[in-house]
């Protein structure tokens, strides 16, 4: 006697969708669904395929959220086929809703307490490596009277241009949009400028370039605790600062002033961790991660002593881009990755915060 064959039972959406709710993000410790990460689910016969949209292009922990997403979806009976695709949104720091009419989602402080540590050579391999790894980044020399993004970027010679007469169009290079007082003054001529002709030209650099959608803006700050730093805070919110130091004890203490600063209710600006650069050689190491403890910040990682990366950076080709597999540069980048994904919790777990009001009268300081 002929039967009729069982028919397998057939998907549903739902059924995808509550499967994909059992995954959390590894970083934010809530479901994709509840985070409004899952999009375009599509469902034929047996073939089941959606996309995973990220809260950075720089995720680290990419493979296992989707380990965890095929191992989920896998358990539903009747899936024999799962086709995941990726796309990114970074979120937006809530306080950059401002009058200033820039498309910067977050802005990141690269500061040290002192010079000499290589703080502009995280910054701008920050910069790259985020970009590298398919981010929208702009890369802002705010270090006026020592501007050195140009010559690492390999783009001294180039001059900004403004095609509306309205906002200058960036610079670019290596995937990054830059800004620098570097590309509009003679190399060999001095800046003696007083305070209010350094807070104008932040702000230009901020509200009169044409920086476009931004994922990033790295900001290469001036060492020290100075004036650029209050304008700063005052005509930009920050979304965090990253901190650069060498392992020697002299540095650390400079380290600490410059955390102090940015915890400030003045400046008020997170510090999202600290940098040991040059680790390894004649400066020892280990004393970037004991600096971090000792202010409870973050310790984001170690950049060991490479000569590489100097000469990279005289050459205009950042080490992440000239000496991709050495040490300092997988360094670099995870630490580049580690970045973007404390952004991305910061902005989807903190707060709603007031609106950020630039001060309309700092100019006038």
């Amino acid at each position: 006697m002929f039967g009729i064959g069982k028919q397998t039972a057939r998907i549903t959406e739902e059924q995808v969708i509550a499967a994909l709710s059992k995954v959390n993000d590894p970083e934010i410790h809530r479901d994709l669904v509840t985070l409004g990460m899952i999009r375009d689910i599509t469902i034929d016969g047996g073939a089941v395929g959606f996309t995973v949209v990220l809260t950075t292009p720089a995720c680290p922990l990419k493979h296992q959220i989707e380990e965890d997403c095929r191992r989920a979806v896998g358990a539903i009976p009747g899936v024999t086929d799962i086709a995941l695709s990726w796309d990114a949104q970074v979120p937006r720091d809530s306080r950059l809703t401002s009058k200033l009419d820039i498309g910067v989602r977050n802005a990141i402080a690269v500061g040290s307490g002192k010079g000499g540590v290589g703080k502009s050579t995280v910054a701008v391999n920050l910069a790259v490596a985020l970009a590298r790894q398919g981010a929208n980044v702009g890369l802002l020399d705010a270090d006026v009277y020592g501007p050195n993004v140009p010559i690492m970027m390999g783009a001294a010679d180039e001059k900004p241009v403004s095609r509306d007469g309205k906002r200058i169009e960036p610079i670019e290079a290596h995937g990054v949009k830059m800004m620098s007082i570097g590309f509009l003054v003679d190399a060999k001529q001095p800046l003696v400028w007083r305070g209010p002709m350094l807070h104008g030209a932040i702000r230009q650099f901020i509200s009169d370039v044409n920086w476009g959608d931004l994922d990033y803006l790295i900001v290469d700050l001036p060492p020290g605790t100075g004036d650029v730093q209050l304008t700063l805070s005052q005509s930009l919110p920050m979304t965090g600062a990253v901190i650069v130091t060498l392992p020697q004890a002299v540095s650390r203490a400079d380290v600490v002033k410059s955390i102090a600063m940015f915890q400030l209710e003045a400046v008020d600006v997170p510090v999202l961790g600290v940098v040991e650069n040059m680790s390894g050689g004649i400066f020892g190491q280990g004393g970037g991660r004991v600096v971090a403890e000792d202010m409870g910040v973050p310790f984001m990682g170690t950049v060991p002593m490479d000569g590489d990366v100097c000469a990279a950076g005289d050459a205009g080709i950042p080490i992440v881009i000239s000496h991709p597999d050495s040490a300092a540069a997988r360094a670099l980048t995870e630490i580049a990755g580690k970045l973007a994904a404390t952004i991305s919790v910061l902005n989807v777990t903190r707060p709603k915060e007031r609106v950020f009001q630039a001060d309309p009268d700092l100019a006038m300081l």
